[in-house]
């Protein structure tokens, strides 16, 4: 005779449906999200360079002080862009890890249902 009978065995397996459908959820959402922000990061990550193009051209042209402020300005825009970059790449860790935990919690309620 089995751990479970078969009242048991049936909760178990509604459970692991039930939290797999809502881990699937989950993942898909994530992994949405993760190419809609990666999408907009690639579409936008050249801004930085072509301003400091353009702040190369135009930075003689302008008195100390405001070449000062404008150089200033680059360096926080930079930051923005690695702010973004580690977003990009928090969310390509959070989809890897909501893949894997699922994985893991499905092969755990397998060695419930099949002991």
């Amino acid at each position: 005779m089995g751990l479970f009978g078969n009242t048991e065995k049936k909760i178990i397996e509604d459970l692991r449906k039930k939290s797999e459908d809502i881990s699937k959820d989950i993942s898909n959402e994530i992994d949405e999200l993760l190419d809609e922000l990666k999408s907009d990061y690639d579409e936008n990550r050249k801004v930085v360079k072509e301003f400091n193009d353009f702040v190369d051209e135009i930075k003689s042209k302008l008195d100390p002080e405001d070449a000062s402020k404008l150089e200033e300005f680059t360096s926080k825009l930079t930051k923005v862009k690695r702010c973004a970059k580690k977003g990009v790449e928090a969310m390509r860790e959070l989809s890897r890890d909501q893949r894997k935990a699922t994985r893991e919690t499905l092969r755990e309620y397998q060695e419930y249902l099949y002991v």
